[in-house]
């Protein structure tokens, strides 16, 4: 187990235990999740090393590397994202519009014909690639990035696309990327700080990166506490809040341009968190949970269970 000595965001040393989570997908263990009594921020400590986090993954029930669609859950799961996907790509669209506007009459379209292309795009932790896929037949040229070889593979064979491994990310070009999403996944990554920083250079000047990440404190997180689907330990090493990421990329030099809800998020995570405490679906008392968390939010983006972040490298 790694044991972290230094808050990740701001590097103060003194933390104190939240509580006790279960990891309920794999393999039942209990992980701390632990507070920064300097700026609060939540993470996984100890967390297993970076070698050995690989088991954790490794279960049917993982569905970003498995695409599963058997069971309710999962099939409820698959319907969700097929509406979503579409709203993510209109997204990056509204977006990066007046970006692609700039590119457009600099005439660099990074390898596309004759500007037939949106831009470029680099989706990090793209799973099995619907998302990237999605982008790309909306006209977007885009690579992906996934640690995960049987999620690679069904994205490379399915999708056609190209997607590299964890290893390649150093390698990618410079100042080459109009947007860099993370969907969910940012929560994973064992050097948080080296991420956003490399994310950071592989942006051109005026890129956005789009952040999609659980908030620890929505009406369902506080509802289940321990037992919140989303804090998923210990895949999720960190356990981020509206004040907490937006520091994090202020301390690599983005600006922070707007914050979007994702309102299904809520539904899903408490049918996950129902199951958790009564190892059953409660499909009721999820639909009631989720819809009380949407409203307690009063519209207020970065309330809801889920929120899409946008930050901004500077032109």
């Amino acid at each position: 187990m790694q044991n972290l000595s230094n808050c990740p965001v701001c590097d103060a040393s003194t933390f104190q235990k939240e509580f006790t989570s279960t990891d309920y997908t794999v393999t039942k263990e209990k992980f701390n999740i632990v507070s920064c009594t300097n700026c609060n921020f939540f993470f996984t400590n100890p967390r297993p090393e970076q070698s050995a986090i690989g088991k954790y993954y490794e279960s049917e029930d993982y569905i970003s590397h498995s695409n599963a669609k058997k069971g309710i859950i999962n099939s409820i799961y698959q319907f969700v994202r097929s509406y979503s996907l579409s709203k993510k790509v209109n997204l990056i669209n509204l977006l990066s519009k007046s970006e692609n506007k700039a590119e457009s009459k600099s005439g660099i379209n990074s390898g596309s014909s004759s500007g037939s292309k949106k831009g470029e795009i680099l989706d990090i932790g793209s799973g099995t690639g619907e998302f990237l896929a999605k982008a790309v037949e909306n006209g977007w040229s885009g690579i992906g990035v996934e640690p995960n070889m049987k999620a690679r593979a069904q994205a490379i064979a399915n999708h056609n696309l190209n997607i590299y491994t964890e290893e390649d990310v150093h390698s990618l070009k410079k100042s080459h990327f109009d947007v860099i999403t993370m969907w969910h996944v940012l929560e994973h990554v064992h050097s948080l700080n080296e991420r956003v920083e490399e994310i950071f250079n592989l942006l051109k000047p005026g890129g956005i990166s789009i952040i999609a990440v659980p908030n620890h404190l929505s009406y369902d997180a506080q509802k289940y506490k321990e037992d919140w689907a989303a804090y998923d330990v210990p895949r999720h090493l960190y356990h981020f809040d509206p004040n907490s990421i937006k520091k994090l990329f202020k301390k690599h030099n983005f600006s922070h341009v707007n914050s979007f809800p994702m309102k299904f998020d809520s539904f899903y995570v408490s049918m996950l968190s129902e199951k958790n405490i009564a190892g059953k679906n409660q499909f009721l008392n999820s639909f009631i949970t989720g819809g009380i968390s949407n409203l307690k939010t009063k519209n207020n983006p970065e309330k809801y269970s889920s929120v899409i972040y946008v930050f901004k490298k500077p032109d």
